[in-house]
């Protein structure tokens, strides 16, 4: 029998993998689905992923979730797309894709990021983009491009982000996410072109798309991709968001104050506020919701840091390896995480990752608990420099895979100090889309009303004697990280190619 009523379709573009929920709009998610997504580092601090399997997965998952809910093709009200930023996809006149996309991980254009610093440096970038120009920023990717791969470069006609390109391959027209602008560097806080920033680069404006908000429409289901999904010709497609812009919008992050601790592939933390705050070692991205703010900050590796840990050891399911680093004790091994460099706070693509406090009667269980907590020291420097512009952490949520992890919450809400809410059965961005779609057709009339989506899990309380442990413990982290410093750069330097 087929259901009866109006249903949304979210998609998020993961580094690990491609997700999707099937929203009905009056009951919540009725279908998910998830297929894996390959990641390349073909050189060290390279990281690709390739657009077309993007596109196969949400093709094969969009046909999963509405077979099994048994819904018909045609209440599918919208579509919206979510994903990580800002990614960069060079694409020809027709869309295609001419290389594999560039992740914001990559740190690859570590001269150019050098380069561009120098001849913007009369430019307050900070306050007029809401970030510094780091190896995450665009611009840096494009001269690497047009220096590395001119023949490439030639046949660029748009440079898009990963969840924007999956829209475009459904039939949306050429755009950019507000976020992927602000987060590129290239655009201003009011979404304008940053003419200094294009002239230094090289870049030609007519290279970046028209930039749209969450919630607007910018096109339907093409015939071609409507038989592809097997859903309608002219399904409303709505532009989405960031992965982890959506993920605190359908965590129910929205008073100031209200965090997000999100373990993805990378790691992200976000702080809803009423007005844009800008710090040269943060980011700042656009609410949702008209009006609202969201300073932020994002690790380059967090769960991709754990999968990296698994497969290096032979593969052990990650619950064994929750079971045996539960019995060892906090802190014995440190591990500086900068295995794909660092994003924020630091900002420096040169950075190595490390254990240091080995000692002969160490395991598996111990450097596995090193890296779990490695990554949470991470999220408290972030903390650390929240408090430091005046962003006070009120109530902190924790979702996303790793969070099913009982002791790696647990961990955080040590290394944090406080008390942690757990989203329960919480999909993440792929849910955000799916609410922003429904928004932007009318089918919920209001932001607010995501909050009655939502499910929280028992509090996870910090418990005070490890508290006191890792507070000793982050202090020598953070020494650790200066002192090696110079030791990451000098490798950097000699191993680069």
């Amino acid at each position: 029998m087929n259901l009866m009523g109006k249903f949304t379709i979210g998609i998020d573009i993961g580094t690990t993998g491609t997700k999707i929920v099937l929203f009905d709009v009056d009951l919540g998610i009725v279908g998910q689905a998830n297929r894996e997504a390959s990641q390349f580092s073909p050189q060290p601090g390279y990281s690709e992923a390739d657009p077309s399997q993007w596109l196969v997965n949400a093709v094969d998952s969009i046909r999963e979730v509405v077979a099994s809910a048994h819904a018909r093709p045609e209440d599918v009200i919208a579509i919206a797309t979510s994903g990580m930023v800002p990614a960069v996809i060079p694409v020809d006149n027709n869309g295609a894709p001419l290389r594999r996309a560039i992740l914001q991980n990559d740190a690859r254009a570590v001269e150019e990021v050098g380069h561009l610093t120098s001849l913007l440096s009369a430019v307050d970038l900070v306050s007029l983009t809401g970030s510094a120009l780091t190896q995450q920023s665009v611009a840096p990717t494009a001269a690497w491009l047009m220096s590395h791969e001119p023949d490439i470069w030639t046949q660029t006609s748009h440079l898009v982000g990963s969840y924007d390109w999956v829209l475009m391959a459904l039939g949306a027209e050429p755009h950019v996410e507000r976020n992927w602008a602000l987060e590129s560097g290239l655009f201003t806080l009011e979404s304008e072109q940053l003419t200094e920033v294009l002239q230094a680069t090289g870049l030609d404006s007519s290279l970046l798309p028209p930039v749209y908000s969450p919630g607007q429409r910018v096109g339907t289901l093409s015939a071609a991709a409507a038989e592809r999904t097997g859903l309608a010709t002219g399904t409303p497609l709505i532009v989405g968001g960031a992965d982890h812009v959506l993920s605190a919008f359908a965590a129910g992050v929205e008073s100031e104050g209200d965090c997000l601790v999100k373990l993805g592939g990378a790691g992200d933390i976000l702080v809803a506020s009423d007005r844009p705050i800008v710090d040269s070692r943060i980011y700042l991205d656009a609410h949702p919701i008209p009006g609202r703010w969201l300073p932020n900050g994002c690790m380059a590796t967090s769960g991709s840091l754990v999968r990296w840990y698994q497969s290096v050891i032979g593969g052990e399911k990650l619950d064994i390896l929750d079971q045996e680093a539960a019995g060892r004790s906090a802190a014995e091994v440190l591990c500086l995480p900068y295995f794909l460099g660092e994003k924020s706070p630091i900002h420096d693509a040169d950075l190595r990752g490390a254990f240091v406090g080995l000692h002969l009667g160490h395991t598996r269980a111990d450097l596995y608990r090193s890296v779990l907590e490695g990554i949470a020291f991470g999220f408290r420097h972030h903390a650390e420099v929240f408090r430091e512009i005046g962003i006070h952490l009120d109530r902190v949520i924790i979702t996303n895979g790793g969070s099913k992890s009982t002791l790696w919450k647990q961990i955080h809400a040590e290394v944090l100090g406080t008390e942690l809410i757990p989203i329960m059965n919480h999909p993440g961005a792929s849910l955000g889309a799916a609410l922003v779609a429904a928004v932007g057709v009318g089918a919920i009339s209001d932001w607010a009303e995501a909050k009655k989506f939502l499910s929280f899990g028992p509090p996870v309380i910090p418990e005070p004697s490890r508290v006191k442990t890792y507070e000793a413990a982050y202090n020598e982290w953070r020494e650790l990280d200066l002192a090696i410093t110079p030791i990451s750069h000098s490798i950097s330097r000699r191993t680069r190619t």
